[in-house]
């Protein structure tokens, strides 16, 4: 069985020429989505999967009808053939049940991996390159240095009476923060 699928992006947009050049490739159930590729939800979608069984073929217009990303097509591929089902790519020429189709796949996988290296390398080289200037990073501290100086003079004050002048939630509400965010902030001897 031939199991068709579109997607348009938006409800506006017609979805006819897709259907037409589903039809004309002899689809058997011709399912369509009007959502953006970029929602993980898609019912057609998933209709047109549950349907498709080891042997059928699911036929689309364009591969960017299909994926969200290069990595969200090459999950689906693999989905696909782990289930037996050959995908077809009517305006690429692509058919997953020929040599040629299946080395395409996995060109694209091994660009998808190379792809998710090079990310995870850039990051480690950013990362490093802040350490070297100082940076440790995640969140910036809510309090500077001189507002952690002077959080520090006020819990240490004491009154008259030799009790703390200041409650840490009076400290936090003078700067604006939690109280929490000020115990980090003091000094462990001081408490």
């Amino acid at each position: 069985m031939r199991v068709g699928y579109g997607r348009v992006s938006t409800a506006d947009q017609n979805p006819d020429a897709q259907r037409d050049a589903l039809a004309a490739a002899s689809c058997d159930r011709v399912f369509i989505d009007k959502a953006s590729g970029k929602l993980a939800r898609r019912p057609e979608l998933d209709k047109a999967l549950l349907i498709a069984r080891k042997g059928d073929q699911l036929v689309i217009t364009k591969l960017d009808r299909l994926g969200r990303s290069l990595e969200h097509l090459i999950a689906l591929s693999n989905e696909l053939q782990a289930n037996g089902i050959d995908l077809v790519v009517l305006d690429q020429g692509i058919d997953t049940s020929t040599s040629l189709g299946r080395m395409f796949f996995h060109i694209l996988g091994a660009i998808a991996e190379f792809e998710h290296s090079l990310m995870s390398e850039r990051t480690r080289d950013g990362l490093a390159a802040a350490r070297a200037r100082g940076r440790t990073g995640g969140q910036k501290a809510k309090l500077t240095l001189r507002q952690t100086k002077v959080a520090q003079d006020m819990y240490d004050e004491l009154g008259r009476d030799g009790h703390r002048a200041h409650t840490v939630a009076e400290i936090a509400a003078e700067f604006g923060v939690s109280r929490p965010t000020i115990y980090r902030h003091l000094q462990p001897t001081a408490r």
